[in-house]
């Protein structure tokens, strides 16, 4: 089965494609959880996008699909979901019959895009109390800009922001927030001169004192609800503010407040909090941004990561394990109550952080990722790196609309027989429940329904699922699940996304559940799982239960003597499981020596957001060669595959080498790539710096490249992920290199699983 055939069709990668009929022991003897790997706005290239609002079942909400009954006779259809039968609208498919059906009755549509003429344009009709789209306003954007930079990164920073502003359209709104050790909130509608609002930055301020010092009548906010408040200067569409806001920009000077011997003084969590206070009084539920841009850590108020005094050192792993980071635990607490009022707000924050050091990315990582928003991790904001990202979410189609997909929410409707545990994403749980809402609870769970402030073509979230207690489907009966994605497009409108599949039940045993088994889709689920219990446990209590759940899996699904390991197999549909752990185990994602705090925080956030096929190469990176023998091969991550006449490109998602063999790069230093009676050479050296090109320009953020030579120190970005098949205690190195480490090679790693799972 082509696993990754079917996500082109449904946008959907199961981890099991047919699933145990009973809630027994066949489905937890099965290790791997029953999950979906959903990538909601899957960029289909047929996908239909149809001009009207979607038919719903009255009686479980799900949405008119390829799966239901329509009598044409009686103009009715019956849902699949819970059989219940439904009537067209007067106005709805008139000339519908069996041979002229609407886009959503194909089989070949699993996917359909609705958006109505009502809710097409955001000047419209369509808000009845007319205070929220009926405005015609886009989406807000309050931009919150470090003072305390260096005098050149913070010219990068107004020069990139210029830009950005001069891009925007028009309906969008826009605020500026800058902070150093106090936070201040400039007035856009003020044009006599520069007049700014100033809050503390040594405390938090609570959200009614934000509103009463600037002048906001928020008194009936409603979470939830579209409200817009005109009467204010602090956030206006660009279209009023165009040079207010490029002057203000402009202005922007760097703080001096530092003293010899510390840090500077940064309130970044207080800055936040206003700016998020800000929208929440004035523009909610119509899909903002909270853009920050910083260097360094907050060292007062609220969110702080670091003493100013530079005696103090920053919070290291082992200080978050022993307890010695003072104020980790409590700066978290702040940004997940942040992270809450977001939600609410449908606000999302972005954080672009340019250091050599931490800028306490591990404390915002919560608010970061549950609003969906993006992260950047950079050395200067005069980088390429830096533009590209930025630019990347001020993106327009043909038509000139943002190609932003804000305030979203995600709906999973099931048959009865099966139960929504949870999910594992940058989504917050709305803790809406329902009949199929299960106890047993997985990430954000004990709801239904989940609330996106940011998506992208690329985001997916882990759903996962069980049978119900009551099940009584019977093997070789379908069973179906629906999700609903409601969002916002840039500054379009609304618009929604259904999608609807369907698997099947299958008997104990049954030979079904090993071919739809996907590999990848589980070693990418068991990646997710693995980093929420890190979380919380230590990396040895991780790797501790990612070793029972194979072993458990190998010996469920292994064909093998009882307490024979030589007779161990696993069929090709399972063979490759066990290597994914393996390279699991060793990844920066558990394994944390020699990372940040910020960098593992980074490393989980784009895991816990990336699809199966940039999931897979985070967790076991590829490696291509490049020789005079022909074209790029792929070869085994192992450190035999190291070659003095080749060049290997290797491809970590966050890192992409390129390795020059021994003699490869001899011959470079001596120039032969630049004699014309050398043109093979040259020609090789040329192709993997073609292809790291192409891979450094399809992601953002764009991976670090490292081109380096055999025994370089560089070279280690390589080392540290190949199989130590050849170590210091190889009985024989058989000519190949050798890797000093005590790390369990994969071929002992297997011997070691198969001598476990015979056991059983």
């Amino acid at each position: 089965m082509d696993f990754q055939e079917l996500e082109s069709i449904e946008g959907l990668r199961w981890s099991w494609n047919a699933w145990p009929s009973s809630h027994s022991s066949d489905v937890t003897s099965t290790s791997i959880p029953m999950a979906v790997m959903c990538t909601p706005l899957f960029p289909f290239p047929d996908l239909p996008t149809l001009p009207y609002d979607p038919l719903t079942c009255s009686s479980c909400s799900s949405v008119l699909n390829p799966f239901a009954r329509v009598d044409y006779s009686s103009r009715s259809w019956l849902c699949p979901f819970c059989h219940h039968p439904n009537h067209f609208p007067p106005s709805h498919f008139l000339s519908s019959s069996p041979t002229h059906l609407p886009a959503e009755l194909f089989p070949t549509y699993s996917s359909v895009d609705y958006c109505s003429d009502a809710a097409h344009a955001w000047g419209s009709s369509a808000d009845p109390k007319g205070v929220g789209l009926g405005l015609g306003l886009g989406p807000a954007f309050v931009f919150v800009v470090d003072l305390c930079m260096d005098e050149e990164e913070l010219r990068a920073v107004q020069k990139e922001l210029l830009l950005v502003v001069e891009r925007l359209p028009e309906s969008a709104v826009v605020g500026l927030v800058t902070f150093d050790s106090m936070v201040r909130v400039r007035d856009l509608g003020f044009s006599d001169c520069s007049r700014v609002v100033l809050f503390p930055g040594d405390r938090e301020v609570p959200l009614d004192q934000i509103h009463q010092f600037l002048g906001i009548n928020a008194k009936h906010f409603n979470p939830g609800k579209t409200q817009i408040v005109r009467k204010q200067g602090y956030l206006l569409p660009v279209s009023e503010c165009e040079f207010s806001i490029s002057s203000a920009i402009e202005e922007i000077f760097r703080s001096t407040d530092a003293r010899p011997g510390h840090r500077p003084l940064r309130c970044t969590g207080a800055a936040i909090s206003v700016a998020v206070g800000l929208l929440q009084g004035t523009l909610t539920n119509v899909g903002s941004r909270v853009i920050v841009f910083t260097s360094g850590p907050a060292t007062i108020g609220p969110g702080i990561v670091v003493d100013s005094d530079l005696g103090k050192s920053i919070r290291t792993h082992r200080d978050l394990i022993n307890g010695s980071a003072p104020y980790y635990s409590k700066s978290c607490d702040f940004y997940r109550r942040l992270s809450q009022r977001m939600c609410d707000a449908s606000i999302v924050l972005d954080f672009f952080a340019c250091s050599l050091d931490q800028v306490g990315a591990a404390e915002l990582k919560v608010p970061v990722e549950c609003s969906g928003g993006f992260m950047m991790l950079g050395e200067s904001f005069g980088s390429n790196e830096f533009r590209k990202c930025l630019r990347s979410i001020f993106d327009c189609d043909e038509a000139g609309n943002l190609k932003m997909y804000l305030d979203a929410t995600i709906e999973i409707v099931t048959t009865r027989d099966l139960k929504i545990c949870g999910a594992l994403g940058p989504c917050l749980s709305l803790h809406k429940k329902n009949s199929l809402v299960s106890e047993n609870v997985i990430g954000e769970g004990g709801t239904y329904m989940w609330k996106l402030g940011a998506l992208n073509q690329k985001t997916c979230i882990a759903f996962f699922f069980h049978g119900s207690d009551e099940q009584k489907a019977q093997p070789g009966t379908a069973f179906l699940v629906q999700f609903i994605t409601k969002y916002r497009y840039g500054n379009s409108g609304l618009r929604k996304r259904v999608t609807t599949a369907a698997r099947r039940w299958v008997g104990k045993d049954s030979p079904e559940m090993a071919s739809g088994f996907d590999q990848e889709a589980a070693a990418s689920i068991m990646a997710r799982l693995a980093i929420h219990r890190a979380e919380t446990r230590h990396a040895r209590d991780v790797i501790r239960w990612l070793d029972d759940v194979l072993i458990k899996f190998a010996s469920k699904h292994g064909d093998y003597v009882p307490e024979d390991p030589s007779t161990f197999r696993l069929s090709s549909n399972f063979s490759l499981y066990p290597q994914f752990m393996y390279h699991l185990r060793r990844s920066q994602f558990i394994d944390i020596f020699n990372c940040s705090p910020d960098e593992t925080s980074f490393f989980r956030l784009m895991l816990n957001r990336e699809g199966v096929v940039s999931s897979l190469v985070m967790i076991q990176p590829t490696l291509f060669q490049y020789s005079f023998d022909g074209p790029p091969v792929p070869v085994l991550l192992d450190v035999c595959s190291i070659s003095p006449d080749v060049i290997l490109l290797f491809d970590s998602y966050f890192h992409v080498v390129i390795h020059h063999g021994a003699k490869i790069a001899q011959w470079r230093k001596l120039g032969y790539d630049k004699d014309p009676n050398h043109e093979n050479l040259s020609k090789l050296l040329e192709a993997p710096e073609i292809d790291a090109e192409q891979l450094l320009a399809d992601r953002v953020p764009p991976p670090k490249l490292i081109k380096c030579d055999h025994h370089s120190s560089q070279a280690r970005f390589l080392l540290a992920k190949l199989n130590p098949s050849v170590t210091q205690k190889s009985m024989n190195t058989g000519g190949s290199d050798i890797i000093l480490t005590d790390d369990l090679s994969l071929q002992v790693f297997i011997e070691h699983l198969q001598a476990l799972a015979v056991q059983g």
